[in-house]
């Protein structure tokens, strides 16, 4: 029989009411909460990042591969170049890419009864994958492409929408401003788009490439680039790299978050939240299960004399305390794991934490955690907290029985 355990947990479960059932109790629940609020801290903030980051590769693609001119602004019209075997022999030689479609920009002014709007058009070709943008339609559908000519139709933002008073199938004067002079077309909108970051929202429309190539008097082969969409976000670097050494002297090839750095640099920054908040909760978890033992031994220290009176070695003594230890760790991890993943589900299926989406990008906080993200937390937290609980065991060794006996 575990003498120490059988102690340990009389201790911890005793019915009658005491200061020690209460002092354990507590460190429970501080525990738990630690556990929670790392767990919510990380499934909020990597959904946050989550869902910011797909909202721009939804627009731009993972990478693009372009004419090689470094010194171009992120949002700018491209140079144009013209299609190539060899660049699309590679990319699709790739089995990390999922679909890759030709695009270009030219920027460009709305013009609607109610006001004007300056705008960049992008211009992609038929067969373009609109499935990645299907979450961000609000109404009406997307251009479509007729076999010959170019298409009348366009797509804007809810922003552009309401600032030109316009809707599905509403008429829209769109001046094309070049050296020559001004160009002017009458499109149709098709549908209406909300991706919920303002800079994207008031910038860009979509419409037909081969609209945007008669107005730059480009060839039929012309295009300012291509988007690539990988299969897994997380390997766009590995697939840039890739693709990067076998493309043609004339090409290039960045990952979005080299094209807009800004973003995903302050996306970036959050993980510095996480690590913070994480250490903070750790640190708060240690300190109170370490006080509530250091309290326990010392509301206990007449039983720590009895069993060293009679013969109990040291060693089975602090064993006591280091179960007692165990014990609100686990109880309280199990609880704070619990409670976090029952709060990260209620928000999954209900989303009832609302954000206002002009300030944070989205309209209510989304979940994403990982087993990993569980594993980590718990395994962290029960390391440290374990080489933690030595500390009040010292004041067991130091601890005299005759002494310990006549404490009131």
């Amino acid at each position: 029989m575990n003498v120490a355990a059988f102690i340990a947990r009389r201790v911890a479960f005793n019915r009658e009411r005491s200061f020690s059932r209460f002092i354990i109790r507590l460190a429970i629940t501080a525990t738990a909460i630690s556990i929670a609020a790392m767990l919510l801290t990380l499934a909020f903030t990597k959904g946050f990042q989550y869902t910011i980051s797909q909202k721009i590769f939804s627009l731009w693609g993972h990478i693009r591969v372009q004419y090689a001119s470094p010194n171009r602004a992120a949002i700018a019209e491209e140079q144009p170049i013209s299609e190539n075997d060899t660049v699309r022999r590679v990319l699709r030689a790739n089995r990390n890419i999922l679909s890759v479609g030709a695009y270009a920009t030219k920027n460009a002014v709305l013009r609607s009864p109610e006001g004007i709007e300056g705008i960049m058009l992008k211009g992609v070709r038929k067969g373009y994958d609109f499935s990645h943008m299907d979450a961000f339609l609000k109404s009406g559908r997307w251009v479509q492409f007729p076999d010959s000519g170019y298409s009348n139709e366009i797509n804007i933002s809810a922003s552009m929408a309401s600032q030109l008073k316009l809707k599905v199938g509403d008429k829209v004067l769109i001046y094309f401003i070049q050296q020559e002079g001004t160009r002017v077309r009458s499109l149709t909108v098709a549908g209406i788009f909300k991706i919920g970051i303002e800079d994207f929202d008031k910038l860009i429309a979509i419409g037909d490439l081969r609209l945007i190539q008669r107005l730059n008097n480009w060839g039929p082969d012309q295009i300012g680039g291509y988007e690539v969409f990988v299969k897994d976000y997380r390997l766009a670097d590995s697939v840039n790299s890739a693709i990067y050494n076998q493309l043609p002297d004339a090409w290039n090839s960045r990952t979005i978050e080299e094209v807009i750095p800004n973003i995903f640099d302050w996306l970036n920054l959050q993980d510095l939240t996480i690590f913070i908040v994480l250490v903070i909760m750790i640190v708060i978890a240690t300190l109170n299960l370490v006080t509530c033992l250091i309290i326990l031994v010392l509301e206990r220290t007449r039983m720590i004399g009895i069993l060293k009176a009679i013969g109990a070695p040291t060693s089975a003594v602090q064993k006591i305390f280091l179960y007692q230890g165990a014990i609100i760790t686990l109880f309280g991890m199990a609880i704070g794991n619990g409670c976090g993943l029952l709060l990260c589900w209620l928000q999954q299926k209900y989303g009832f934490i609302t954000l206002p989406e002009d300030a944070y990008f989205i309209s209510k906080a989304v979940v994403k955690l990982e087993w990993w993200h569980i594993v980590a937390v718990n395994a962290g937290t029960f390391l440290i907290c374990f080489l933690i609980l030595t500390i009040p065991t010292l004041v067991v060794r130091r601890m005299q029985p005759a002494r310990a006996i006549q404490f009131r």
